[in-house]
């Protein structure tokens, strides 16, 4: 009964609108495809059959989204192509609402029926509508006031004012006939991210990665069996203005069948589900990506320093510093050693949990990773560890030379104390940046060149043990 009743009231708003209007409603919907893009951008094509009469007229297209971008709307005639031609569009968003309806009723006549709460009967006064700033002003036959006393009854809804987002066509057609029409627009509204589930295995030499695409829909309509396509990638924009927050996604554990296809889509890449899905509006909803089991991962702790300490005197630097943990893992796939992966990595947050002693899967850090195309590497911060510290100090400092801001030569020299309170074993990645052309003068073991301002070392520390670190360096500015 309900939606007989809201049938009956949109077909009685559409009729108020305007009496010489062709109205086209999601009832005339033959299919929808919606494409999403990255940053809050989608394309809509939607294909409705539409009753059109021979000569000019306007056709009001409702259910279009809220947030479309007129200036990009375009209608084609899929059946009579010739025989059609564009003369104006007008997008309606001015929605009806009792405040709406009010405001459009200044200076124009409303009725205010009253209730006498003692006997239930109802008496009616006509009355115009001066103002709707901060409260209502009528003014009756022999007075005015302010507020509300009753109800309002309206004899008609203005023909700008609509129930639902309408783009209003004004077009020419040279037949009468039941056409094709696809309407496609830009919009905004349409957004979609990238989560990723990993779980580590007991030894965190392996993971099971679940990836996830959530759907938030905040566009103003539905869009019902939808063709989906996901497009991944920077896709540049003159103006975007078109940004709202979308609700946060709650991670999922269960395990996910892959169901969405890839392929490369000029310098992007295009994602496609294999079977239409509903969006409706005001909805998140997540649809599965991929899924790859046993993938293998290296753990790494890791200690950076700065370049400022290279430049004075600090003699102790911290105490007790944290050492962060990362785990990396390959985006291949082929074989069953790699763990199937191989395809490429929308941008978004990875989750990754372990299983504890009673088999219970605890959240143990989150990274965001960027567009990642296949066989590249996967880096992920997970935290920083509570049983590896590290203590470090300048033990010398001093200048060998220099009389101008350019010719300063510095000679420092460091330790750095490394401490694992864990039962078993680890490896401390020690990367410090050391500014200027530097050299090294000594060292307790020996370090890598990784950049020209990087000097890494790879120290082993044994368990429920401490390992330190010396060096001397001179640097030259």
């Amino acid at each position: 009964m309900r939606n007989v009743l809201a049938v009956a009231l949109a077909s009685a708003l559409v009729t108020a609108y305007a009496s010489d209007e062709r109205v086209t409603t999601l009832r005339d919907q033959q299919e929808v495809a919606v494409t999403i893009y990255n940053e809050n951008l989608a394309l809509v094509k939607d294909l409705r059959k539409v009753r059109m009469e021979g000569g000019s007229g306007a056709l009001a297209w409702r259910d279009v989204s809220a947030r479309i971008r007129p200036e990009t709307a375009l209608l084609r005639n899929l059946t009579h192509p010739k025989g059609f031609g564009l003369i104006e569009q007008n997008f309606d968003f001015d929605l009806l609402t009792p405040q709406k309806l009010l405001e459009k009723y200044v200076g124009n006549k409303v009725t205010v029926i009253k209730t006498n709460p003692a006997t239930g009967a109802e008496t009616r006064e006509e009355a115009t509508v001066l103002a709707t700033n901060s409260g209502v002003v009528l003014k009756y036959v022999d007075r005015i006031e302010s507020g509300v006393p009753g109800r309002i009854a309206y004899p008609n809804v203005p023909p700008n004012l609509r129930d639902r987002p309408t783009l209003v066509i004004y077009l020419q057609a040279n037949q009468t006939a039941d056409d094709l029409l696809e309407l496609s627009y830009l919009t905004g509204g349409l957004s979609w991210k990238a989560d990723y589930v990993a779980e580590l295995s007991g030894k965190d030499d392996r993971l099971d990665l679940n990836g996830w695409v959530t759907l938030t829909n905040q566009s103003g309509t539905s869009y019902n069996n939808a063709k989906l396509q996901l497009v991944a990638g920077d896709v540049n924009r003159v103006q975007d203005e078109l940004r709202m927050p979308a609700p946060a996604a709650v991670a999922k554990m269960a395990r996910a069948e892959a169901n969405m296809a890839e392929e490369s889509l000029f310098e992007y890449h295009l994602y496609t589900l294999n079977r239409p899905t509903t969006i409706a509006e005001n909805q998140t909803k997540q649809v599965a990506l991929l899924s790859a089991g046993g993938v293998p991962v290296t753990k790494e702790f890791q200690l950076r320093g700065a370049d400022y300490y290279y430049r004075s005197s600090y003699g102790d630097i911290g105490q007790k510093l944290k050492v962060g943990v990362f785990v990396e893992f390959e985006n291949k796939g082929g074989s069953d050693k790699d763990g199937g992966l191989g395809i490429p990595l929308p941008k978004g947050i990875v989750r990754v949990y372990k299983k504890d002693s009673s088999g219970n899967a605890q959240f143990v850090g989150e990274d965001r990773i960027d567009h990642t195309p296949k066989n590249e590497k996967v880096r992920l911060k997970l935290g920083d560890a509570f049983d590896v510290t590290a203590d470090k100090k300048q033990t010398s400092f001093e200048k060998i030379a220099g009389t101008s801001r350019y010719n300063y030569i510095y000679d420092a020299a460091f330790d750095i104390v490394l401490k694992n309170a864990k039962d078993e074993a680890v490896t401390v990645k020690v990367m410090e940046p050391i500014p200027g052309d530097w050299q090294m003068l000594s060292e307790s073991a020996p370090h890598k060149k990784e950049a020209s301002n990087a000097a890494v070392w790879n120290v082993a520390v044994p368990a429920n043990g401490k390992t330190t670190l010396t060096y001397k360096v001179r640097v030259r500015y």
